[in-house]
C-alpha cells in the first residue's frame, strides 16, 4: 500500500451467529492480533422483529477477556460466578475468563417482546502469560466512569488505557488502548500513540492522512503521528491497540499461548466439566 500510515487495510468477513450476522475484522490470516487483541467483531447494526434477536447459549472461554460495548440497544449477560448484567450503549463489559468461565448472552423479555435494533463491538483480550489462569472475573463499568473530552472540538471516549491525557477505570493486564470518536464532516484527529494500532470505521467516512477508509475495515497502522479527517457528518471510529504480546492459539472460543491448555479445555467442555451459568443451566452450545 502506498501510505506511509497505513500497514495494511481488513476487509470484514460475515460471519452468521444464528437469527444474525456479525462481520468478523480480527484474526485474520494477515493480522491474527493488535497489541493484546485477539478478537473483533461488529455486531449489527440490526433490526429484529419482536420475537428474534441475540439469544447466545451458555458457552466456554479460558485465558482471555471479552469486552463488549454496545452502540445501540441491549444485551443481558450472565455467567458462572452468577454475575446477571444488561449492557447499555455507553457502558462496558469486561468479563475476564482466566482459568475458565462460562457466559450467555441472551436478551431480557421486555426487549426480546418488542421491535429492536442492536449495534455494537464484542473483542477479546489475550492475557499476558502470567496472567493467563487467574481467577475469573466480571465487571460492569456504567457509561459515566468512561472518561471522555472534546479534542479539538472531537468528542471521543477512553474506553481503555490512557490517551489525551485520560485514563479509564477499566482494568487492564497488559498496556492496552480502546478509543471511540464520533466525528462531523471535516473534523480532524490526531490519534494517540501505542506499540500496535487499529483504526476501526464503524461508520460514515473518513481519510487517514488523505487515503479514504472504508466502512466496517479496519486499517493496521504504521508507528508515527496519524491524523484522520471525517468527510461524513456522524462518522464513528474506534481504535484499538497496545503491546505486542507474542503468539497466541485460538480455537473457537480459546485462547492460550499454550496447545495443551486449549486441548485440555475442550476436553473438559466435552464432558461438562466447566460450571454452568447461574440461572440459565439448561443449555449450552456443543463443541464444534
Amino acid at each position: 500500500m502506498n501510505n506511509t500510515h497505513i500497514k495494511h487495510i481488513i476487509e470484514p468477513k460475515k460471519k452468521d451467529l444464528g437469527g444474525f450476522s456479525v462481520k468478523r475484522i480480527l484474526p485474520m490470516a494477515q493480522q491474527k492480533m493488535v497489541g493484546p487483541w485477539i478478537f473483533f467483531d461488529h455486531m449489527g447494526p440490526a433490526t429484529f422483529k419482536a420475537g428474534q434477536g441475540v439469544n447466545v447459549r451458555p458457552h466456554p472461554h479460558i485465558n482471555l477477556a471479552t469486552v463488549t460495548y454496545l452502540f445501540e440497544g441491549e444485551i443481558w449477560h450472565r455467567d458462572s460466578l452468577g454475575s446477571s448484567e444488561p449492557i447499555a450503549p455507553g457502558d462496558i463489559n469486561l468479563m475476564v475468563a482466566g482459568k475458565g468461565i462460562v457466559h450467555s448472552e441472551r436478551e431480557r423479555d421486555e426487549i426480546h417482546q418488542q421491535d429492536h435494533r442492536l449495534n455494537g463491538l464484542q473483542l477479546w483480550l489475550a492475557l499476558p502469560e502470567a496472567d493467563e489462569e487467574v481467577e475469573p472475573a466480571f465487571y460492569h463499568y456504567d457509561q459515566s466512569v468512561i472518561p471522555s473530552a472534546h479534542i479539538d472540538g472531537v468528542p471521543v471516549r477512553v474506553m481503555m488505557g490512557s490517551a489525551y491525557g485520560l485514563q479509564s477505570p477499566v482494568k487492564t493486564f497488559a498496556e492496552t488502548l480502546y478509543i471511540e470518536a464520533t466525528l462531523s464532516q471535516g473534523q480532524s484527529l490526531t490519534l494517540p500513540l501505542a506499540e500496535e494500532r487499529g483504526l476501526y470505521l464503524a461508520k460514515g467516512q473518513i481519510e487517514i492522512n488523505h487515503h479514504p477508509l472504508n466502512t466496517f475495515h479496519m486499517a493496521i497502522l504504521n508507528s508515527g503521528e496519524v491524523n484522520i479527517t471525517a468527510t461524513q457528518d456522524g462518522t464513528r471510529i474506534a481504535l484499538i491497540g497496545g503491546e505486542h504480546l507474542g503468539h497466541r492459539y485460538i480455537d473457537w472460543n480459546f485462547v492460550s499461548s499454550r496447545k495443551e491448555r486449549i486441548a485440555q479445555a475442550k476436553e473438559d467442555w466435552r464432558h461438562q466439566r466447566f460450571p454452568k451459568v447461574i440461572g440459565d443451566e439448561d443449555e449450552f452450545i456443543p463443541l464444534p
